[in-house]
């Protein structure tokens, strides 16, 4: 079967451009909502302080017959001066058995006040489930500055290697994928952040980071195979060039995608809670850099290369036989 992007660009782009709309409307509303004050919900790792895992012991008779009232726990938090905690309820073997708190940094007796009062009042916590994590603020701001640092040089690197290597459209058209993809990916998280109180940690930087290299390296082989088709055939159409070039890599695209995915599954399904977010963002960035690569860079290079006149529109008309 042929795939023919170019007749239906329209469609790739309102699909990618309402999906985008509803990540950065996220994101705005995100902002706004006084207990995340960020696009995204950031965890620890940006904004410091101390977050508190507690888990029930549900093996003591009694302890975990009643689910726990998270209104119960913020009661005990602001009797601790703690009122503007942000209070998650966590699920242990399918019943929301566990709480996380995140707020500013506890010394270790705070700590221990407010584990007490919240045994009280809504049983025994399992200490070998407990987690206890603080970060400095000051750490929180360079890990994510350099973060932000790392992506921007990336994509410069990535803009030369491409002006060099191609042509500055194919350059700048590869770079607006990118954009495509992590805006995206950040989408999805700051839905993920309100809808369900997803953080995104150092981790989430490292998995950007991740998602622009295979996303360019995906764009990188239809552009060299539209580069080859134009060598051989100077005259041919931009689109049909393009079309060709990605009809011939197709298959490779989705078998490396899928590849990858399917690790990826495993690592989001079996490898814990620490790489549960990491896993799930290259799901969704890897996904989106095989689609912009198909049909948002290569389309957008037709549009490019049509509007320039730099290749016929239409199929060359040939001289009538002498």
């Amino acid at each position: 079967m042929r795939l023919d992007i170019n007749k239906a660009r329209g469609t790739w782009w309102t699909i990618s451009a309402i999906i985008i709309l509803i990540g950065m409307i996220s994101m705005v509303i995100s902002s706004l909502n006084p207990s995340i004050k960020a696009p995204l919900r950031p965890s620890l790792d940006f904004i410091g302080g101390t977050r508190l895992q507690l888990v029930r012991d549900c093996s003591k008779p009694g302890n975990c017959d009643q689910p726990i009232d998270i209104n119960v726990v913020r009661e005990v938090a602001k009797s601790q001066g703690l009122g503007d905690s942000s209070i998650q309820l966590i699920s242990e073997n399918g019943q929301e058995n566990g709480i996380t708190i995140r707020t500013k940094n506890l010394e270790t007796e705070q700590r221990s006040n407010l584990q007490s009062s919240l045994t009280e009042k809504i049983g025994a916590f399992d200490p070998q489930k407990n987690q206890i994590d603080s970060v400095g603020a000051t750490l929180g701001k360079e890990l994510f500055t350099s973060g932000v640092l790392a992506l921007i040089v990336s994509f410069i690197g990535i803009t030369i290697y491409m002006a060099v290597r191609f042509q500055w459209d194919y350059a700048v058209f590869a770079i607006v994928a990118l954009f495509h993809d992590i805006l995206i990916t950040t989408g999805v998280f700051s839905i993920l952040g309100l809808v369900f109180g997803v953080e995104v940690d150092s981790l989430f930087i490292v998995a950007l980071l991740t998602i622009t290299g295979f996303s360019v390296n995906d764009t990188v082989v239809i552009y060299d195979r539209i580069r080859e088709t134009i060598e051989l055939h100077p005259g041919q159409p931009i689109a049909e060039v393009v079309d060709d070039a990605v009809n011939q890599t197709l298959t490779r695209s989705i078998n490396t995608t899928l590849t990858v995915l399917l690790t990826l599954s495993a690592i989001f399904f079996f490898g814990g809670e620490t790489l549960h977010n990491f896993s799930l963002a290259l799901i969704v960035g890897f996904t989106m850099g095989a689609y912009s690569s198909i049909f948002i860079a290569s389309t957008l290079l037709i549009w490019w290369r049509e509007r320039s006149q730099s290749y016929p529109v239409e199929p060359p008309i040939s001289s009538p036989e002498s």
